[in-house]
């Protein structure tokens, strides 16, 4: 396995890029293998970003009708209290695992 080019942040050469700036011009890495990566120093270890080639880059498949449902579905099952049955108004955290008003109410049974 060859080591991958290492480049300090901000000083990646032009056309590199990383999934969020391949997201940000509408493209996608599109199977290809990761070109380079970025560090960026830090106390607890560095930051590493991989980058990906421009011109292997693919445009990002449209939303299809379906596929927009699926995702509205998905969204509404994680606001889906399944304490109450429910809608919370946002996403439940996974730590709690129901709305905060059932966690609040449970909590105060076993205090």
């Amino acid at each position: 396995m060859t080591a991958l080019p290492t480049y300090r942040w901000r000083l990646a050469p032009d056309g590199l890029a990383t999934r969020r700036q391949l997201r940000s011009q509408g493209l996608r890495p599109g199977g290809q293998d990761v070109a380079a990566q970025l560090e960026r120093p830090r106390r607890r270890g560095p930051l590493i970003a991989y980058l990906y080639r421009l011109d292997l880059a693919k445009p990002v498949r449209p939303m299809t009708p379906a596929r927009t449902e699926a995702l509205a579905r998905a969204n509404a099952a994680r606001r889906h209290c399944p304490a109450c049955h429910r809608d919370a108004g946002y996403v439940i955290p996974v730590s709690l695992g129901m709305c905060v008003t059932c966690h609040d109410l449970t909590e105060q049974r076993v205090a």
